[in-house]
């Protein structure tokens, strides 16, 4: 098996800046691309964009903070529920056979934080020939209710798990870029790049590009970050935008 890992940014198919808002022109453009894509085996991770990181800052939950309060837990997940319908619809329009993973039902967290997120149902779907589509959100935490498990953390946790083959992290720029606004194309360590990882400029309880870094250097394996007129290329097998590797 050949597995391909896939994330697409929160801030790529939402509006960021709008609660609860998609956009609308740039999941369809970024899902084309999947609906053409020749790979036999893919999972897709979805950030949570203007629909979780909108409600988890309204409830104060973020991956270090926790929360015990049902509500939150169900207007977070509900959020992100959504906004992955969204997504896989737009994917069934394209004869992609995609379905949905939901992290709150099968990841969690020990008490020392360190996620857990079991992969044998994922590598079942995809010898089935399904796409399994998971999705930032709330994750019950030993000791604290739920805090959030980002898209970054699950990329990184499937890829490792099922030794993917290429991992590729589609944002709303053309890479890490560097003072002058040019794309890094390489990166082997984080402190080689840390006066240039900025935070996102909109609400994330996650980390931004930062944590985007970080997460794909503790992988182990090169990976991708790209823009999203750059999911075509990625997804024939060529590797635009930074190279992540640790």
């Amino acid at each position: 098996m050949s597995l391909t890992v896939l994330k697409l940014g929160g801030s790529v198919i939402t509006d960021k800046d709008r609660p609860d808002t998609l956009d609308g022109e740039m999941l369809d453009s970024v899902t084309d691309a999947v609906g053409d894509a020749q790979i036999d085996d893919l999972v897709l991770v979805h950030g949570a964009g203007s629909f979780g990181h909108h409600h988890a800052s309204e409830h104060g939950v973020s991956k270090t903070v926790g929360s015990s309060d049902v509500a939150a837990v169900i207007d977070i997940h509900g959020a992100m529920e959504t906004l992955d319908q969204f997504v896989l619809s737009r994917l069934h329009e394209r004869d992609v056979p995609a379905v949905p993973v939901h992290p709150f039902s099968v990841a969690s967290r020990d008490s020392n934080a360190e996620l857990s997120l079991p992969v044998q149902q994922i590598s079942t779907m995809l010898g089935e020939g399904f796409v399994p589509v998971l999705y930032g959100d709330v994750v019950v935490h030993e000791g604290k209710g739920v805090t959030i498990v980002s898209g970054d953390e699950l990329v990184t946790s499937v890829a490792r798990q099922l030794d993917a083959d290429r991992v590729g992290f589609c944002s709303t720029v053309p890479g890490v870029l560097d003072e002058d606004d040019a794309v890094i194309p390489e990166i082997t360590s984080y402190e080689s790049v840390a006066d240039v990882l900025g935070e996102s400029e909109s609400t994330d309880v996650t980390g931004g590009m930062a944590g985007k870094v970080a997460a794909l250097l503790e992988l182990g394996a090169p990976a991708s970050i790209f823009g999203p007129n750059d999911v075509t290329a990625f997804l024939d097998g060529e590797n635009p935008g930074t190279k992540i590797d640790g």
